[in-house]
């Protein structure tokens, strides 16, 4: 285990996670060819495995990258690139080349997380822009020689701060938007459907992010659930 990345075990299946139409489609897409990568490698056929997810805070992509990881049986690692960007001239490049050569990803999906912290290495020395240069160069390499087997996945709140030559590589470029009514609907429903019935009586809030909804939901039942518990231990105590 490195201090620059770690190994995520929470599993997030895939039916879990609700998209808009058209980004449900590209994942689609993207997971059935990689289940028949051997195919298509025979008959020379790329198999994309870099994807670029940008939008707006808690509207799913670091869930969109564990359910990937989790639906094609690959160990998933996460990289929080706030914490790889440093002040130090040379350190973010060796960091990134680290990144990629200590962690045993091979078969494995690497998740880039907050990759606009790329952009902010700017602001360290305005008038020298020769360590962005390095680190966007280290990257390109890196990703360049990325296995086939394996999946990048970098997430972003603003992709305006990321090297168009960076932004280029990533076959996929899917957008998340916050979700309107029918998809937080469909949001709720998922996740009251692991409750029983009792505990399902909520109230929904709409105009919000997935996140935003997931944390609304569950403290509404874990009341409900602490409150059935009290009236039981109440009638138990009566009896």
């Amino acid at each position: 285990m490195s201090a620059l990345y770690y190994r995520d075990r929470e599993e997030v299946n895939l039916k879990d996670v609700v998209f808009e139409a058209s980004v449900s489609e590209q994942i689609d897409q993207f997971l059935k060819e990689h289940k028949f990568s051997e195919i298509l490698h025979q008959y020379e056929l790329p198999v994309a495995n870099k994807m670029l997810l940008f939008g707006k805070t808690g509207c799913g992509k670091t869930m969109t990258a564990k359910a990937i990881a989790k639906e094609l049986d690959k160990r998933i690692f996460i990289v929080n690139l706030a914490t790889v960007v440093s002040s130090k001239l040379g350190e973010t490049a060796k960091n990134i080349h680290s990144i990629f050569k200590e962690a045993n990803y091979e078969n494995s999906v690497l998740f880039f997380d907050e990759f606009d912290s790329l952009g902010q290495i700017r602001d360290y020395d305005n008038k020298d822009s020769s360590e962005m240069k390095r680190v966007v160069n280290a990257i390109l390499q890196l990703i360049d020689n990325f296995p086939k087997n394996s999946i990048l996945i970098a997430a972003t709140n603003q992709i305006q701060m990321i090297d168009e030559a960076l932004v280029r590589r990533f076959e996929l470029k899917l957008e998340f938007n916050s979700p309107d009514e029918n998809l937080l609907e469909d949001y709720y429903k998922k996740m009251l459907e692991r409750f029983p019935e009792k505990y399902q009586n909520i109230e929904k809030k709409f105009g919000i992010s997935f996140s935003e909804a997931k944390d609304f939901v569950f403290k509404q039942i874990k009341n409900n659930i602490i409150n059935d518990e009290i009236s039981k231990l109440e009638r138990a105590t009566k009896n």
